[in-house]
């Protein structure tokens, strides 16, 4: 396997297990991750939060961990990075109103370059346009936005993730195992026990 470079857009309240644990387990197995957010430098924090599914009708909220940023949102450029991965929880609400957040998009999608989002991440998709054609999960209330965007909404379980091509999707943290195992066969990794 050769490490790669992976880009992720996170920002405050992003869903906690979806920043902590794909930003520890890619860098585990050798690749580096660079988590930024748009108007934050590297040493910054973000707020996380945590979501968890208690027989509302939608998901609670409680606070989640402050996670440090380790790059600067200005200084990153695109074309640098082999893959893009968009961690859900409510940062996905601010972060698309970015331009540049969009624009990252745009590039990895055009250069068919492997994106990974679960939950609401997939807002950021949806609104940088590059979603028409694919199909793809997020959280289940999300689907018409997809839909809306042009892509198909794959209705999977709330623990499985979607594969089309190098874009890997999955609904909400119980997914998180099968989501990484889906990106690093799509990043190329191999671990072997």
């Amino acid at each position: 396997m050769s490490a790669k470079k992976l880009l992720m857009l996170v920002g405050d309240y992003a869903e906690d297990y979806e920043v902590m644990i794909p930003f520890q387990a890619l860098r585990m197995v050798g690749h580096q991750v660079d988590a930024v957010c748009p108007d934050k430098r590297a040493g910054d924090k973000i707020r996380t939060s945590i979501h968890d599914f208690e027989g509302d009708q939608t998901y609670t909220e409680k606070v989640g961990h402050n996670f440090i940023l380790n790059a600067t949102f200005d200084d990153i450029r695109a074309e640098d990075y082999d893959a893009l991965m968009i961690p859900g929880g409510r940062a996905p609400e601010y972060i698309r109103m970015n331009a540049r957040v969009l624009d990252i998009c745009r590039h990895f999608a055009g250069a068919g370059k492997p994106i990974a989002a679960i939950c609401h991440g997939t807002q950021v998709l949806a609104a940088a346009g590059v979603l028409g054609g694919r199909t793809c999960s997020c959280y289940p209330a999300l689907a018409p936005d997809l839909t809306l965007s042009g892509a198909k909404y794959a209705d999977i379980a709330i623990d499985a993730a979607h594969t089309d091509g190098v874009l890997v999707t999955a609904p909400a943290w119980p997914a998180q195992s099968e989501w990484m195992r889906q990106f690093l066969a799509v990043l190329g990794t191999r671990i072997e026990v």
